[in-house]
């Protein structure tokens, strides 16, 4: 994922929630997967990691404080000071529950981190199931009563585009068997790294297009 031969270089690093820093009290990470967030909370932070069995369990090994589901959190009303809910919307049959469900856990004034992928191949299959624009995001946030205060793309437009094409090849090749795969190998490592570096550098000198995205990420809080 560090260098250029990667088919998932231009994603870049895991992005951290802009104001996370500010979180209090007991936060609930839903789909916590290595618990990795739990190092960019302040120390003093009551941390309950969560995650849903079929996922969590079977395909990430995961090591939650408690394994549930996310439309049907096992946590009282109002008993949280924070959520987080990363890349895990896709992976849910309801999203508009899930949203639900965090509004109803969070007491007033509390905040949640959210982000869902946009243009990205399927992924945990089959507990993959769907991609929202911002627009969706914010129509199931204002439903569950929650404020958005801000909604920001992640990935600039040309390198989105790069990072497709690049899966594309990628995925193609993993999808051959025998000698044909071994032919196909040093190609599309060769194809991988030029269209990485030309659509990295793409990013640098061309302007975006916010209509392509890899994804979102939402800060929003309950009044």
């Amino acid at each position: 994922r560090r260098t250029p031969l990667h088919p998932q270089w231009l994603l870049g690093p895991r992005s951290v929630p802009a104001n996370l820093a500010s979180a209090s009290g007991t936060v609930l990470d839903i789909g916590a997967a290595d618990r990795w967030i739990q190092a960019h909370l302040p120390p003093e932070v009551h941390y309950v990691a969560l995650d849903y069995p079929s996922t969590g369990r079977d395909l990430y090994h995961a090591r939650p404080d408690v394994f549930g589901d996310a439309a049907r959190l096992p946590l009282l009303d109002e008993s949280c000071d924070g959520v987080i809910c990363l890349e895990v919307l896709e992976h849910v049959r309801d999203p508009a529950a899930v949203t639900r469900e965090i509004s109803r856990v969070l007491r007033p004034g509390a905040r949640v981190w959210l982000s869902m992928p946009f243009l990205y191949p399927v992924h945990d299959a089959p507990f993959d199931f769907q991609r929202y624009t911002e627009h969706g995001l914010r129509r199931d946030l204002e439903a569950a009563g929650l404020t958005v205060l801000s909604l920001k793309k992640y990935g600039h437009a040309l390198r989105v585009a790069g990072l497709l094409v690049v899966l594309a090849i990628a995925g193609g090749i993993a999808g051959r068997h025998g000698s044909f795969r071994w032919l196909l190998l040093p190609i599309g490592g060769l194809l991988i790294l030029v269209i990485n570096l030309l659509a990295w550098t793409a990013g640098l000198i061309w302007p975006d297009w916010n209509h392509i995205a890899a994804g979102y990420m939402i800060e929003a809080a309950k009044p």
